[in-house]
């Protein structure tokens, strides 16, 4: 890419997205100026106005729901549907016809992520989207809000010819991530950097302090990244170590994926106004449950922003689908959303705690697959413990909406300081953060600046060594398989965005037919080289996985191949085969490490 202008952080949110940018050049000793983009939305049927957040939310009115010239956008007059604070405000009255958390269905392996299926639960005749497309949208969105904003006077500033860092879960598995890819690739948005989320809100952090971060962390302070999200909680621990004088930060590791976060919370609420009708004898169907749900997270986010206020409306539709003359009005206080996310969300428990196992059912819904167990404290237990000793951070940064409780970070250090063993009980400390809605799209913008050697680095260098199966090149035996040798194409330590190249070796791949490849691993053997064979393996190199696939070309055709590697900074590994004869002729395998390294 030709020298861009910006340098633009996206974080592309559950349940709200922000835009944030600065200059990709600044001169030496200055302090970088991060913005939030106001992005140009509808707030009302024909209003449009700016806002720092554009909320996760796309209309897909009915004929007769909103007027079809009201949908009109500056660079869209033939526009049909909505996407922001309009789509989330209307179609909390229409929930049938509202997409969201369309990123959580990213994640979903049992639907076709490409397909037409949300709304989930919408009208068969209605227009329907991919959770593919469905994001495509809102990055669309916010590239023209953008365009129309920033570069309407000037073609070089267009947000295609910009630096861009669009964020994900940590805990997306390489498949989610590629379909994140490809919705901006839909969107028209090609040059596009991926990065975890936790790491963005802790460069958000580093950002925000300027030098003094190096003042409130110190040497061997781990901290967690406890990031609550609309759909997802995501773990990450970083390490702070000194090299020659220098605190250095280290990401250690990365939790599992988590389906637990707002989403579950406001459904919690709800429920917990459900209970309060049903004692009064009214019933709520499944399309009034929809519509109060939606209304709970209006709720649950207005008196989590709002320390003074005590107590917020919530709105109960109408049954049958008509809101003339049913509509009812309940209340949620802010001690009673405190309760219930503390009591179901953030519940004591003890170190050694394992979050509960769901009960199998014959048959059940496909929607999406939340955790069984939503206690988030029962989750941090197992990811601070998987290595068999408890990992107790010293500090804690937290993110998302839901964190903007005061009592329920205290709840959060109050139990992770209780797992200390006696006589070490120091309670964790609380990094403090300035936001809990902008930061990852702040921390993704200033990534940006630190890739180009204008800010502190957090290094995740690969902490095991890795290997792939080659089959050892000997005469049949009968009765005896093909040995299996293991060649390092990874090894201990390996920076995240740096690449090795195996062109002094050539191997064959099989095209054209299924074929496996084994992945290997030792947290033992940290010695050895990229492109060292071992024979005998099996007591220090273990397996993680194997994939089944077949490779393009003609069937059963051998090709002469060498090997190139590449530890992305999202957590794959990609190993590239890369034929001897034509170099134009390459084929990919992709592993992620970023689970097996969390371990």
């Amino acid at each position: 890419m030709s020298d861009p202008t910006y340098i633009i952080g996206i974080d592309l949110g559950t349940t709200n997205s922000v835009v944030a940018y600065t200059e990709a050049e600044i001169e030496k000793g200055k302090t970088p100026d991060i913005r939030v983009l106001e992005i140009p939305q509808l707030v009302e049927a024909g209003t449009m106005e700016k806002r720092d957040v554009l909320p996760s939310f796309i209309l897909v009115p009915g004929k007769h729901d909103v007027p079809e010239e009201s949908l009109r956008l500056p660079w869209d007059e033939n526009n049909k549907i909505a996407v922001g604070e309009f789509a989330k405000e209307r179609g909390a009255e229409i929930p049938t016809h509202l997409i969201s958390s369309s990123k959580s269905w990213l994640c979903h392996t049992l639907v076709d992520r490409n397909k037409p299926i949300l709304p989930w639960e919408g009208p068969e005749d209605q227009m329907k989207m991919s959770p593919v497309e469905a994001s495509s949208v809102m990055l669309k969105h916010i590239r023209d809000a953008w365009n129309y904003t920033i570069a309407h006077k000037d073609e070089s500033l267009r947000i295609e010819k910009q630096d861009i860092l669009l964020t994900v879960p940590a805990s997306f598995d390489a498949v989610a991530r590629d379909l994140v890819v490809k919705s901006a690739e839909m969107a028209g948005l090609s040059n596009i950097t991926l990065l975890e989320e936790p790491q963005a809100a802790f460069y958000a952090w580093i950002e925000s302090t300027g030098d003094k971060w190096r003042k409130i962390i110190n040497k061997n302070d781990l901290v967690l990244v406890c990031d609550v999200g609309g759909g997802t909680s995501d773990f990450t621990l970083i390490s702070v170590t000194e090299e020659e004088g220098e605190l250095v930060l280290d990401r250690t590791a990365v939790g599992s994926h988590l389906l637990i976060g707002g989403d579950n919370m406001d459904l919690a609420l709800a429920y917990t106004v459900f209970k309060r009708m049903f004692k009064k004898g009214k019933r709520l169907d499944a399309w009034q449950m929809r519509g109060l749900w939606h209304s709970c997270r209006k709720a649950k986010e207005s008196l989590l922003a709002d320390p003074e206020m005590k107590e917020y409306p919530v709105t109960i539709l109408g049954g049958g689908r008509s809101l003339i003359g049913g509509t009812k009005k309940a209340k949620l206080s802010r001690q009673e959303i405190e309760e219930v996310i503390l009591e179901g969300f953030f519940p004591n428990c003890t170190a050694k705690t394992k979050p509960v196992a769901e009960k199998k059912v014959g048959i059940k819904e496909i929607g999406l697959s939340y955790e069984a167990d939503p206690a988030i404290t029962h989750h941090l237990a197992s990811f601070l413990g998987r290595q068999g000793k408890m990992k107790i951070p010293t500090a804690i940064l937290f993110n998302g909406g839901v964190m903007k409780s005061e009592p329920v970070r205290q709840q959060v250090m109050s139990v992770i300081s209780s797992w200390r063993k006696t006589g070490k009980k120091v309670a964790v400390r609380e990094i403090e953060t300035k936001d809990f809605d902008l930061t990852v799209a702040k921390g993704a913008a200033y990534y940006g600046l630190a890739r180009r050697g204008k800010g502190v680095r957090i290094r995740g260098g690969l902490n095991r060594t890795y290997y792939i199966g080659v089959a050892a090149s000997l005469p049949a035996v009968p009765g005896m398989p093909v040995p299996i040798k293991a060649l390092c194409v990874a090894p201990f330590g390996m920076e995240e965005g740096t690449d090795e190249k195996l062109s002094d070796q050539e191997f064959v791949l099989v095209v054209g037919e299924p074929v496996k490849f084994d992945f290997l691993g030792s947290p033992l053997r940290l010695q050895d080289p990229v492109g060292t064979i071992i024979d005998d393996w099996e007591e220090d190199i273990e397996g993680i996985t194997t994939m089944e696939t077949t490779l393009d070309g003609d069937p059963g055709s051998v090709i002469p191949v060498f090997l190139e590697v590449k530890a992305t900074e999202i957590g794959t590994l990609e190993l590239w085969c890369v034929s001897r004869e034509n170099s134009e002729q390459r084929w990919k395998l992709e592993f992620n490490v970023r689970e097996k390294d969390s371990e």
